[in-house]
C-alpha cells in the first residue's frame, strides 16, 4: 500500500479529544497504511506533550504518541526538495503581501513534494499554497 495522505496535527490529535469525532476516527481506520505525518507535526505533538505537567493526562498523551502514532505513521522529513518548494511558495506569497506561518509552509511543502493530500481542519491556513491538495475529514468543519 502506498502513502496518499499527510496528516496535520489537529487530525492526529483528534483521538485525544474528550469526545473525538467518530467520522474522523473511522476515516483514520479506513485509510490505515496510507497516511504519514511530517516531521513538523511530530515536533508539535511531542512539544505539546512535553509542555504538560507530570499528570495522568501527560502519561496518556505520551503513551498515545509512543504506542500508537510513532509505530503507525511514517514521519516524512522537511528535506531539500521541501525546502526548495517552500522557498518558492514563500517568495510568491510574500510578493502578494501574504505571510503564512512558517510551520504551515513546511507541512504544505512535505505534502506537495511527496504528492500527498494534506488532511487538516484548518483549510484556510493552506489555501494560499499553489498546487497543494487539501481535504477536511470533519464534516462539521467544512
Amino acid at each position: 500500500m502506498s502513502l496518499e495522505y499527510l496528516l496535520d496535527t489537529n487530525v492526529v490529535s483528534e483521538a485525544l479529544r474528550p469526545r473525538p469525532n467518530e467520522e474522523v476516527l473511522g476515516r483514520l481506520e479506513a485509510e490505515d497504511g496510507k497516511m504519514a505525518i511530517p516531521a513538523v507535526v511530530w515536533h508539535e505533538l511531542l512539544f505539546g506533550m512535553m509542555r504538560l505537567p507530570d499528570s495522568k493526562r501527560r502519561s496518556m498523551v505520551q503513551a498515545f504518541l509512543v504506542d500508537l502514532v510513532e509505530p503507525v505513521f511514517p514521519v516524512l522529513p522537511y528535506d531539500d526538495r521541501a525546502g526548495a518548494w517552500h522557498a518558492a511558495q514563500r517568495a510568491v506569497l510574500a510578493g502578494r503581501g501574504m505571510t503564512p506561518p512558517f510551520s504551515d509552509g513546511q507541512i504544505a511543502a512535505v505534502a506537495a513534494v511527496n504528492d500527498l493530500v494534506l488532511v487538516t481542519w484548518n483549510l484556510d491556513d493552506f489555501e494560499a499554497f499553489e498546487g497543494l491538495r487539501v481535504e477536511c475529514w470533519h464534516r462539521g468543519l467544512v
